[in-house]
């Protein structure tokens, strides 16, 4: 994880009265580090290179963490994680996923929160999670 990241990480979790212990910045560390989303037992297996008596338990209690301070993002449909490109700043994930590479750019876009927000209230429905997750193929793949 670059320098400037986990000082970012730090700082935030710092401003917000949480605690960014040592075992939550690695999986952190481990998860910035990935091209591409990580499951939480690929994560469980990489920390085990730095600890090896890591948990599942402590990389789901870690992962949770680092989901409520906004520093990683859970894809749903994929049952994994990936960092965040703007944490600190509270926004509804939305993510383009490549079903052949497996590339997935977050992106950010107030309009389509707009309209979903529209529809939910025109169908009374009120939403708690706010996860869009669009499946296709890249750009590169679509060459």
């Amino acid at each position: 994880m670059s320098t400037r990241l986990a000082r970012n990480a730090e700082r935030l979790c710092r401003a917000r009265g949480a605690r960014l212990t040592r075992q939550r910045r690695s999986v952190l560390e481990i998860v910035a580090a990935s091209k591409r989303p990580l499951g939480a037992y690929e994560i469980l297996d990489a920390l085990r290179r730095e600890q090896p008596g890591a948990a599942p338990a402590t990389v789901y209690r870690a992962l949770d963490f680092l989901l409520e301070q906004g520093l990683v993002h859970r894809l749903e449909s994929l049952h994994s994680y990936i960092r965040c490109v703007h944490p600190g700043e509270p926004h509804p994930g939305q993510f383009l996923i490549c079903r052949d590479c497996g590339l997935v750019e977050e992106i950010e876009d107030p309009a389509i929160q707009r309209s979903i927000g529209r529809a939910a209230e025109h169908s009374g429905f009120q939403a708690s999670d706010e996860v869009i997750e669009i499946r296709g193929r890249c750009r590169g793949c679509a060459r």
